[in-house]
């Protein structure tokens, strides 16, 4: 009878640090994210250093043997890089985003996604029309998004510019990825590092194309630039450490405990993410700006909800397709986050 108590308390212990542990790397990363890339203001090599942190991460993690992924084959490989480009779009600009917007705007648009993927789902994917809790529920979400926009004082033409492009690549991942990816047969880690590898391959491409290897090699030969700044170093490695934790305790964490539990969780995820970006910084959204972030998040919860209540198909999708797609990304945010080490991603991320 000991021995059972004792191994029930080790298993509560045990499922309660990957809930916390998820709750803490899901709630910073944007914000740490954010610090990155304004420490460190080059945004193609910290998506690639973060990149590089989590294939390499997965790849040493499975010589150690703490952990299974799927080989790399240039067969599959050669499947999988069209997801791997929309997925590296998405990241570049959510870096791109977070570059030129707090942290608030990034919740907002990220917040949006739901409504765009179920109307690609409704007229690409031939899905049908979503139900009315659910239209009700999407219709709050672009109400918030529509008052915070409005009254938005930090409104750039670039910030938004990026946030649109965000937009879009995001959601067209999400449905990509539930049109494709699910038919390669990839395990959870085979997932991340097939996509974390292959964009690290694409990275040297955009800096070439968006001109920022000009940048960096200035920088190198520059005195003057942050180049080796400690505060930058930090906020970096804090980043891709967080990028690659996310998607450990992303995964452990939605095996131990209920898709309902995991659901509470990300949610309760998010307003700490507010609350920390609030209460650490002055780059946040005015009051009213907060009420209405705070509005899209809720409508996200009931479409969560009423989405959930649908059907029990949510629960049987793939663990790295169902985080990749709700996100670091529910999240990376990056829970698209997840993306990146996902990070999130992200995550995020």
């Amino acid at each position: 009878m000991s021995s059972i108590r004792f191994d029930s308390s080790k298993q509560y212990y045990a499922t309660s640090s990957l809930v916390v542990g998820y709750a803490l790397c899901s709630s910073l990363l944007a914000v740490i994210n954010k610090l990155a890339i304004t420490k460190f203001n080059y945004p193609g090599l910290l998506t690639a250093l973060q990149y590089l942190t989590s294939a390499l991460g997965v790849w040493v993690l499975g010589k150690l043997g703490f952990l299974h992924h799927d080989p790399f084959t240039l067969e599959i490989a050669k499947k999988f890089l069209p997801a791997a480009f929309v997925f590296y779009l998405a990241i570049f600009t959510n870096t791109n985003l977070l570059r030129h917007a707090n942290v608030d705007t990034f919740i907002v648009f990220r917040s949006l996604t739901p409504l765009l993927v179920a109307i690609a789902d409704t007229t690409f994917r031939k899905q049908p029309c979503p139900s009315k809790f659910t239209f009700l529920s999407l219709l709050i979400i672009l109400g918030g998004a529509i008052g915070y926009v409005a009254t938005d004082s930090g409104f750039t033409l670039t910030a938004y510019s990026w946030a649109f492009a965000y937009l879009v690549t995001i959601t067209s991942e999400m449905v990509y990825i539930k049109h494709m990816v699910t038919n390669l047969g990839l395990n959870t880690w085979g997932f991340v590092l097939y996509n974390n590898l292959l964009s690290l391959m694409m990275a040297p491409v955009f800096w070439v194309l968006t001109g920022e290897y000009v940048d960096v090699f200035a920088a190198l030969g520059s005195a003057s630039g942050n180049w080796m700044d400690s505060s930058a170093l930090f906020a970096v490695s804090l980043s891709c450490v967080f990028g690659l934790l996310i998607s450990f305790f992303g995964f452990a964490a939605r095996k131990a405990i209920s898709a309902t539990a995991f659901t509470v969780t990300g949610v309760v995820n998010k307003f700490l993410t507010v609350a920390i970006n609030v209460l650490i910084w002055d780059k946040h959204a005015s009051p009213f700006g907060l009420v209405c972030l705070l509005l899209t998040i809720v409508g996200g919860i009931l479409y969560q909800q009423s989405v959930t209540g649908a059907g029990s198909a949510p629960s049987q999708r793939d663990p790295a397709v169902s985080k990749q797609t709700d996100g670091e990304n529910d999240d990376n945010f990056g829970d698209e986050n997840l993306a990146k080490g996902i990070s999130g991603k992200l995550a995020a991320v």
